[in-house]
């Protein structure tokens, strides 16, 4: 196996090497392209039409660059964009010509945050305190919903960061118009001296979809994203207010009604009004205190079901807005296996089954500007039935240093109050953890994490760490994770996929663009090998396996296709049971074999088929998932997805095992501000049903009104446990 896997990294990364003479990318402008923001008196209507005549003032930005299909090709779908500003608001007006006109616009859905690869779309990235690491976005489609973002390092994008704002836009026989109205009071930037003119970082980018072209302005690129802002223009000419502190208060009321009935008996019942809020006071551009009280999630998605076959933990994200948002600032967000700091951990109590509990009070501050983010978070959790209550705090600091390089420690503690009912006196457990980020070059990205824990009721030091280093450029990716987590780490406020483990994963692709095959648009060979062996008893072998991609390509529609094998070799020296079926402590090889299809995810119809087949330990899996959906309008979205497991011989006694899980969402959009939608998935294995409900109103602004309903059922034709849940729910956000 060695050998095999000594022969691919050669062959590979030797291949790798000698497309570097063909490296197309290109460095950062030394001095960045400026672009100038014309002052306004007159007023903008913003109704998506750019007839004003203040916008025939401002100087057009017009020299966009092709990053896809092509790099560097003639533009097919030119875009033209004008920068406006008066005492309030910066103003970005927006002409995108399609070569199709109005029948070229490409739409799936109404909703906020939309997908940005499968529906036309502009946006606007800003780096108002001139960072070069860090930027906000605010993105549209045709139709006027909204996208608003946080990037750290084009790196990590928090997508559930939410700033006031306003966009409207005008769908015309060429294309559609666009008028965005940022509130300076939405953007953080620093103040300006003596009254002079300021300049911020700033890119633009659209997505023509019907032919999948990219387009930005700067230039940047293809291996890039819009939020690489060391490529940035240099936005000048604003005069900006003085920055002042400001505050948006959001309270809320809601009414929830549970029920839980075991049979055709109700065994508890809740039945209660609540109120609450948060607090946002921003006491300068660099400074902003968060403020919870009586925390409510009550809008917040569900999770899906999940039928777990494999050996690690299963990682569930974070769904809660507070936590949400400003979360990529905490060290080891960026990655799914080691994560010292993990917000779902909060709002579970400390019982055997770790029962949700309520939250009274929580508070973030952070302080941010081009050289440094200091950032602290505590939340006070209440005591339940099953535990005592718990407080939870995390402190980060981080540094900046060299255009793209950063250096952060963070700081976890939580406190379980005793609990009179088990006799158990106060338990903490604290982490401690170093990181940082390091890009010699903008195609080279190094990162890396140390972390410890403290438990009171381990006598062991934990620890834990992982080590990333990768080059990505416009023709090939190469790459290397180590990550290492020993039995006594115990972030009691993180996540870790395993224990005791050592994990090694070299690996990566080339990125072909065959000219002479034109209905591919991309295609990307490669390899990655997964490499897992014990951390106490150094290279005693848990598990190991080579995912092969020979055909990994998107065609030019964007419609997708993979053919993929995965050698495998397993150890199972521990209790094992996969969906109930005892494998026996043996080794074991085996090969998977993986193919997958997705249509144009653009059009009205679109349909994604996967088949995963081949041995499974001493048995065979074949799993077959297939998704279906329909959008006939933007306003009206039906998607249905199925998954079938089908095991056999499998085990120690060789079980048959077949499992169905059916998922079905309709989503509903009387425009981008009132919508429903509804959920609902129904797994075999355990017999399990669920549906979600939600109706949602923004009826000012960031101000929304909710109805949702959830009902969970064991075994649906002949319900024996079934718990329901209406909360209607209505909060309003004012700015001062």
């Amino acid at each position: 196996m060695k050998k095999l896997i000594y022969i691919l990294f050669l062959g590979l990364f030797g291949n790798f090497l000698q497309a570097q003479e063909n490296d197309a990318n290109f460095p950062p402008p030394e001095i960045p392209i400026e672009i100038k923001a014309t002052k306004i008196t007159s007023k903008i209507m913003l109704d998506g039409s750019l007839d004003e005549a203040a916008w025939e003032e401002a100087i057009p930005v017009t020299s966009f660059f092709k990053v896809e299909p092509v790099q560097g090709e003639t533009i097919k779908n030119p875009t033209e964009v004008r920068v406006l500003f008066d005492d309030k608001n910066l103003y970005i007006g927006v002409f995108a010509k399609d070569s199709l006109g109005k029948k070229g616009i490409r739409m799936q859905d109404l909703r906020r945050d939309f997908n940005t690869s499968e529906n036309d779309v502009f946006g606007v990235q800003i780096d108002a305190q001139n960072t070069k690491q860090y930027a906000v976005s605010f993105q549209t489609t045709p139709y006027g919903n909204q996208l608003d973002l946080q990037s750290f390092n084009d790196r990590i994008t928090d997508t559930n960061w939410n700033a006031l704002w306003n966009v409207r836009t005008q769908r015309t026989a060429e294309g559609y118009s666009i008028e965005f109205a940022i509130p300076f009071k939405s953007i953080r930037y620093d103040k300006p001296v003596n009254g002079k003119p300021v300049s911020w970082g700033i890119t633009f980018y659209r997505l023509a979809r019907k032919d999948f072209e990219k387009t930005v302005f700067p230039a940047i690129p293809q291996s890039f994203s819009e939020n690489r802002m060391v490529y940035a223009a240099k936005l000048t000419g604003l005069e900006v207010p003085p920055p002042s502190a400001n505050i948006r208060a959001e309270p809320y009321a809601l009414y929830q009604y549970d029920e839980n009935k075991a049979g055709n008996t109700i065994t508890d019942k809740l039945s209660e009004p609540k109120v609450g809020g948060d607090v946002k006071w921003v006491i300068n551009p660099e400074t902003v205190l968060d403020v919870t009280i009586n925390t409510d999630f009550a809008q917040a998605d569900v999770d899906r079901a999940v039928n777990n076959l494999e050996r690690f933990n299963i990682f569930f994200p974070e769904r809660r807005q507070f936590f949400l948002e400003n979360s990529g600032i905490w060290a080891g967000s960026d990655n799914f296996q080691l994560k010292p700091f993990f917000s779902r951990t909060i709002g579970l109590d400390n019982s055997f089954n770790a029962q949700p509990a309520p939250l009274d009070f929580g508070a973030r501050y952070t302080n941010r500007d081009e050289n440094r983010t200091i950032a602290t978070m505590t939340v006070r959790q209440r005591k339940t039935d099953e535990s005592g209550g718990s407080t939870f705090g995390v402190a980060r600091y981080t540094q900046n240093y060299g255009k793209e390089n950063n250096f952060g420690v963070m700081l976890t503690a939580r406190l379980d109050d005793r609990f009179s009912a088990s006799n158990i006196d106060n338990s903490n457990n604290t982490t401690i953890t170093i990181d940082g980020l390091i890009r010699p070059q903008s195609e080279v990205t190094l990162s890396y994490l140390l972390s410890t824990s403290v438990d009171s009721e381990i006598n062991e030091l934990g620890y834990s760490g992982r080590v990333f280093v990768g080059k990505r450029t416009n023709d090939y990716y190469m790459g290397y994770v180590n990550t290492f987590i020993s039995e006594a780490y115990t972030p009691d406020m993180g996540f870790v996929f395993q224990k005791n483990l050592m994990y090694h994963s070299p690996g990566g692709y080339a990125i072909l663009r065959p000219k002479s095959l034109p209905f591919i648009r991309r295609w990307d060979p490669g390899f990655f090998v997964n490499y897992y062996h014990d951390l106490k008893d150094f290279g005693s072998f848990q598990q190991a396996n080579i995912y092969i991609f020979p055909i990994f390509m998107w065609f030019k529609d964007n419609s997708f296709l993979e053919t993929s094998l995965t050698p495998t070799w397993q150890n199972i020296n521990f209790n094992f049971s996969p969906l109930g079926i005892t494998i026996g402590e043996a080794n074991y090889k085996y090969t998977r074999f993986l193919t997958r299809y997705n249509t144009d995810q653009s059009k009205k119809l679109s349909a994604s088929i996967s088949y995963d087949f081949g041995d499974f330990y001493n048995g065979t899996r074949n799993t077959l998932k297939t998704s279906l959906r329909y959008a006939p309008l933007p306003n009206i979205s039906l998607t249905a997805n199925y998954e079938h497991n089908n095991i056999n011989s499998l085990g120690v006694q060789g079980e048959n095992l077949d499992t169905d899980l059916y998922t079905a969402n309709l989503r509903l959009a009387l425009n981008p501000r009132v919508q429903f939608s509804s959920f609902y998935q129904y797994n075999s294995f355990d017999e399990q049903g669920r549906w979600n409900l939600r109706l949602s109103w923004e009826y000012m602004p960031l101000s929304f009104i909710y109805l949702v309903f959830n009902d969970i059922q064991t075994d649906v034709f002949d319900p024996m446990q079934q718990t329901r849940q209406f909360i209607s729910k209505i909060t309003f956000l004012k700015q001062f």
